[in-house]
């Protein structure tokens, strides 16, 4: 039955494991016409509540006031996520949600000179016939004209207007004193942050660059890929921060091509507010055709590749997302609400389409194959739905926030007075305000979404590759994910399949400031230099000691001991309480001695992961074996007239029980630590000044001194056990022996843990290495020193007369 429900937890760990990185794919048509406009094209939606109920002709109407591709885009989003609120019978009853299109689309500049000239004539929020009602606004997915219109709704406008914002997170925004009665959608790009670097790791990354925006949310950015950066040592190769200020920037564009191209790094970090100068800086390396693996988000990964310029690179662009969950239906919404009928080509210019995966790959031997393959025609046979991008999601949720905080206003507000005389005073607006702020909701893809900024957890992220093909085709595949919830090692997950298909390759090109030192050479960094940049010197002579005489000197002396204990197998003290456990220990310390050599010489993963676990293991066999020697000491002097069940126990050999037993528990505690946080290379640049030490970190902490503690608990017992023993009247009783090797043992390890955490360094290790030597040797000569003594020089005490008279 135990077998049955791990199977179950296996199967189901599986399976989720397998939706986290399953793949999608996606395609998309590359505009031809220059449309620079779209780069700036922000829209704001002026949403209020309707009794009237909203048909397709209105939606049609609605949709064809929007006629660029970006602006269509998220006016297609909003009226999807509009119908589907007003078509739900459990959401605002009788109450229809509807976007009175005051504003629209424009660039800010436009936006800035309509709100100057109309503000004054514009009142959306207000009804000659009632009092002034609430009005909310969305906004995006530029911040600067969120904050514009805030700032000049706020001086024209009573203050019963909220705004909500899709389009990335911005620090600006989030200032509740400045704006008050605004919400962003997006969450913070710090799981982005992480997630980059470690993609950067994985890869052996440690030599990068970066182009960021000048400015606050360009800055945060910085703040987050540092702070994780230097926890691993990687480092900026250049950091390019792009000013808002075209004049300044066009004074400073030669030192950023300057930059990037005296550079050795192969890896170029993007991110930053979708403008003209950032896009002018990207336009201009795409002249130069400059090859870099970019590394960006989605939104630059949008804007990058939807127009009609792409960066060239090695390995094609790699984007950042947002996770979301898939929204079906997209796509028949919009070709069926309007009454233009839009073809899979049209949307394929505006929004990405998903595409069967299986039937790309079976059609496509690799991502450059697909160039001659994947037509136009073959594409549209293989679509079916067309995908939100994270501006559409963030619309989606803004509607249904909306939605779930006026049905909840609503509610509480019949409470206390009938809806014919709901009147949207300055009170009820602030009731709407503070609903809105705390709501929390599931929407209908499952996803938790919490407008309370502060009570918001990190997302999840999603990784894709973008390349271009023939004919303005773009293919976009999902290669991985990055979950900040999963245990520390195993919080990305890449697709070493998707990612050999999408490359073509199983080799990434490398990005490091400086190739690594042979065998007999050492790094040292010079004054000036970044933590990643070093250059090799030879090693003094013996400062890096890989000789292992003392190891092997232990092991031989052992060994040679062991073959004594067989030539004289027959002998009375090889008899004496149970040789096969002898054998057994002897083995087992002899691994013991073996395990230090594992400390010495460069770490690798391998080794770091040996050390620990073969310590554990082997030292939990030596000291479990001499728990059963004790107890066999203990039970043969239990043998008294009619204790039959005593003499049972002995003779049957229960006793040798315990060593399988309890080597097993320690080998499932190992096996959770390898499971949850295994050891792992490390560099230690701070223990000693001008070296750089490559050193094995343990992982989990907690894991090794469970191991360890397990290891005294199991001394401790064998010491207790052989010291009630000690006296019990024997020839070759050895419970004295026993109780002092456990004694050694455990005073050696007790020493260990003060002395460790006191050292750093190479020191550490040499501590490690000499417990291991100390401990084993102590056990070694305490418990068979005294018999080799007996059987190779006072062989006439090792006889069954001399026992016999001494008895």
């Amino acid at each position: 039955m135990c077998a049955l429900i791990f199977l179950f937890f296996l199967w189901n760990l599986l399976l989720f494991l397998a939706s986290f990185i399953h793949p999608r794919c996606y395609w998309r048509m590359k505009m031809k016409e220059d449309k620079e406009l779209d780069l700036g094209t922000n829209c704001v939606f002026l949403f209020q509540l309707a009794s009237e109920t909203i048909d397709r002709e209105d939606w049609s109407n609605y949709l064809n006031l929007y006629t660029t591709t970006e602006s269509q885009r998220f006016a297609f989003a909003l009226a999807f996520a509009v119908d589907e609120v007003n078509r739900n019978p459990g959401l605002l009853p009788n109450i229809s949600l509807f976007d009175y299109m005051v504003f629209g689309c424009k660039t800010l500049s436009q936006f800035t000179s309509y709100m100057h000239m109309n503000m004054n004539k514009v009142h959306p929020n207000y009804d000659c016939t009632r009092e002034p009602m609430c009005t909310v606004l969305l906004t995006g997915p530029n911040w600067e004209t969120t904050a514009t219109m805030q700032i000049l709704i706020n001086f024209f406008m009573s203050y019963k207007v909220f705004q909500l914002t899709f389009g990335p997170f911005h620090p600006v925004l989030s200032d509740h004193e400045q704006f008050p009665h605004l919400y962003q959608m997006a969450s913070k790009d710090i799981s982005l942050a992480h997630a980059m670097v470690f993609f950067i790791l994985y890869f052996r990354w440690n030599w990068v660059g970066l182009v960021i925006s000048d400015n606050d949310q360009g800055i945060q950015f910085l703040s987050y890929l540092r702070r994780e950066m230097e926890k691993s040592t990687v480092c900026f190769a250049f950091v390019n921060m792009i000013p808002v200020n075209m004049e300044l920037y066009m004074s400073r564009a030669e030192v950023y091509y300057n930059q990037i191209m005296a550079s050795s790094t192969n890896v170029v970090i993007i991110y930053g507010d979708i403008d003209y100068r950032l896009a002018l800086n990207l336009r201009m390396w795409e002249s130069l055709v400059i090859k870099r693996i970019w590394i960006t988000t989605s939104q630059w990964g949008d804007a990058i590749t939807k127009r009609d310029y792409t960066l060239d690179s090695f390995h094609g662009t790699l984007t950042f997302a947002h996770h979301h969950p898939d929204i079906s239906g997209f796509k028949n919404f919009v070709q069926t609400v309007n009454l233009i009928n839009y073809s899979d080509k049209y949307l394929a210019s505006m929004e990405w389409m998903y595409l069967n995966c299986e039937a790309l790959a079976s059609n496509c031997n690799t991502m450059k194959n697909c160039s001659s393959n994947a037509t136009l025609e073959w594409l549209m046979e293989h679509t079916f739905d067309m995908a939100f991008s994270s501006s559409s999601y963030d619309i989606y949720n803004a509607v249904y926030a909306l939605a779930h905080a006026s049905h909840e206003w609503i509610f509480q507000y019949l409470v206390h007075q009938e809806i014919s005389t709901l009147n949207n005073s300055n009170h009820e607006c602030f009731k709407l305000h503070d609903t809105l702020r705390n709501i929390h909701f599931t929407n209908p893809v499952g996803d938790r979404v919490n407008m309370n900024q502060r009570e918001k957890l990190e997302e999840e992220c999603d990784i894709f590759y973008i390349s271009n093909l023939q004919q303005g085709l773009e293919i976009k595949v999902k290669i991985g994910s990055f979950s900040p919830y999963f245990p520390h090692g195993q919080q990305l997950h890449l697709s070493a399949e998707m990612m050999e298909w999408v490359t073509g390759s199983t080799k990434i090109l490398p990005s490091v400031c400086s190739a690594d030192c042979g065998p007999g050479f050492r790094k040292f960094c010079k004054e000036g230099m970044a933590t990643c940049c070093f250059e090799c010197s030879p090693c003094p002579e013996n400062e890096i000691s890989n000789e292992t005489s003392e190891s092997l000197c232990f092991t031989a002396f052992t060994a040679v001991g062991l073959g004594v204990f067989v030539k004289h197998h027959d002998t009375p003290i090889v008899k004496a309480n149970n040789k096969t456990l002898s054998y057994l220990l002897l083995i087992s310390l002899m691994s013991c001695f073996l395990c230090s050599l594992l400390f010495l010489g460069r770490p690798n993963t391998a080794t770091c992961i040996l050390q620990q676990i073969t310590f554990g293991i082997v030292f939990t066999v030596a000291v479990s074996t001499v728990l059963a020697k004790t107890i066999t000491v203990v039970l043969a002097f239990k043998l008294t007239g009619t204790r039959r069940r005593m003499k049972y126990i002995l003779i049957s050999g229960v006793p040798n029980y315990i060593i399988p037993i309890c080597s097993l528990l320690q080998v499932i505690l190992c096996a959770i630590w390898l499971g949850s946080s295994p050891p792992f290379v490390d560099i230690d640049a701070h223990s000693e000044h001008g070296h750089i030490i490559i050193v094995c970190n343990k992982g989990s902490v907690t894991a090794f001194y469970s191991v360890l503690g397990y290891l005294a608990c199991l001394a401790m017992g064998s010491f207790t056990v052989a010291f009630l023993a000690r006296n019990l009247p024997d020839a070759f009783n050895e419970a004295k022996y026993l109780t002092f090797s456990m004694l050694v043992f455990c005073s050696v390890w007790l020493s260990f843990i003060p002395v460790y955490h006191s050292t750093k360094g190479m020191v550490m290790v040499a501590v490690e290495i000499f417990s291991i030597l100390a401990s084993t040797a102590g056990v070694l000569g305490c418990i068979f020193v005294p018999k080799f003594y007996i059987i190779l020089l006072r062989p006439e005490r090792n006889s069954i007369q001399k026992i016999r008279k001494k008895s």
